[in-house]
């Protein structure tokens, strides 16, 4: 009898955090919830942990931390609190695997942690490679660490190479849905609310993802991240949208033959793979019927009026700390648009301008890309502040 994998789950009341439980809910002899961490939705993490009864919680938040501690108290669950104990937790012995569903930079120094402490890694943030993709994917060899991705898309290539790993990749092609302003031109686009902007035709996302996917930078991000989890060049990479979200991603060999993965969009299906690989574990999910999706389309991504596609290709082929410039920038004008400061134009013209103003380095350390991260945000918070 196999052991149940013990789990620690960074953002547990996010999105992925809560589909991640809904997994773990329906395998409990597979899995173990070991850890949880949330920033500020205390309620929802004190209702998770007295379901799962986890060794320890982590509270980002911590004028939360009393709250939550109480709360708990009787049930003998550690709790801390803090960014610092974010990043500490995952060294506990008693983790086997770290789901890291953290938002944005803040994933990359817990992650770090997990991969030096030996844990292997489910990786929802894709934000960790596209900042420090290099010292990543050193650090993981090192340490004999396997990263599992759990973006649909990744996971899709992923899939697709099991079987196949010995067979050079000829190109990698990512689909997009075009979120909700497919086909839409810059004269429409220079109106459009936040409002509209979280309206996603096909996925369930948090805020700042959802942004990122009305504005293509999640498919820019998700362009460099690809580089280092497969090993291949910027040249190697393909964007095509697909509005219907059914072939999640494909890759072509040298031979010319392509593998696609196919199914409805569900990110509880990444996660699982992502946690059970190996194996495949049985599931209750809907399933995909070709019949009624009789049209699936392809298209090309229009780079000039969605330019944060074509930034991240360009930040990606510059190199160095080009892309933690990107990262920063945009999580900057992504949050400046969420509260109204900004138009949804307007945050390209930030994130271009920020990687023209910000210091590059050809070959970062670890406290590089910090400073990096920093003075990229006073850059891009200065920008905002003119406009204002």
């Amino acid at each position: 009898m196999k052991e149940a994998k013990r789990v620690a789950i960074l953002g547990s009341t996010g999105s992925i955090g809560t589909q991640t439980l809904e997994v773990i809910r329906q395998h409990p002899e597979d899995f173990v919830v070991e850890v949880l961490t949330a920033q500020n939705n205390c309620d929802l993490l004190i209702t998770q942990a007295l379901e799962f009864m986890p060794n320890a919680v982590v509270i980002g938040n911590e004028l939360n931390y009393q709250k939550v501690k109480e709360a708990l108290l009787p049930h003998d669950i550690k709790v801390f609190a803090g960014q610092k104990a974010i990043a500490q937790v995952v060294e506990m012995e008693t983790i086997d695997v770290v789901l890291t569903a953290l938002v944005g930079y803040s994933g990359l120094i817990p992650t770090v942690n997990a991969i030096k402490a030996g844990k292997q890694i489910a990786l929802a943030n894709k934000e960790t490679l596209v900042v420090a993709g290099e010292i990543i994917t050193q650090l993981s060899k090192e340490n004999g660490v396997n990263i599992y991705p759990v973006d649909s898309e990744h996971s899709a290539i992923f899939q697709c190479l099991v079987g196949e790993f010995h067979n050079p990749i000829e190109k990698i092609i990512l689909t997009a849905s075009g979120g909700p302003f497919r086909g839409k031109d810059r004269a429409f686009l220079e109106t459009v609310t936040k409002a509209q902007a979280l309206k996603h035709p096909n996925w369930d996302m948090g805020a700042k993802i959802t942004i990122d996917s009305a504005s293509l930078m999640n498919k820019g991000l998700e362009v460099i991240e690809a580089k280092w989890l497969f090993g291949i060049q910027t040249e190697q990479i393909e964007v095509v949208v697909h509005p219907q979200s059914i072939v999640h991603s494909l890759i072509q060999f040298e031979d010319g033959s392509i593998k696609a993965q196919l199914g409805l969009p569900d990110m509880r299906i990444p996660i699982q793979f992502a946690l059970s690989y190996p194996h495949r574990l049985k599931s209750d999910f809907e399933r995909f019927d070709f019949l009624k999706y009789p049209n699936l389309t392809f298209e090309q991504p229009d780079l000039k009026t969605f330019r944060n596609l074509q930034l991240a290709f360009d930040a990606l082929a510059k190199g160095g700390n080009a892309p933690c410039i990107l990262n920063a920038a945009n999580e900057i004008a992504v949050a400046a648009f969420l509260q109204d400061e900004v138009g949804f134009l307007e945050m390209s013209d930030l994130i271009a301008e920020t990687l023209e103003k910000a210091h590059f380095i050809s070959h970062p350390s670890l406290e590089d890309y910090v400073d990096t991260d920093k003075q990229a945000r006073e850059i891009t918070e200065k920008l905002i502040k003119r406009k204002v």
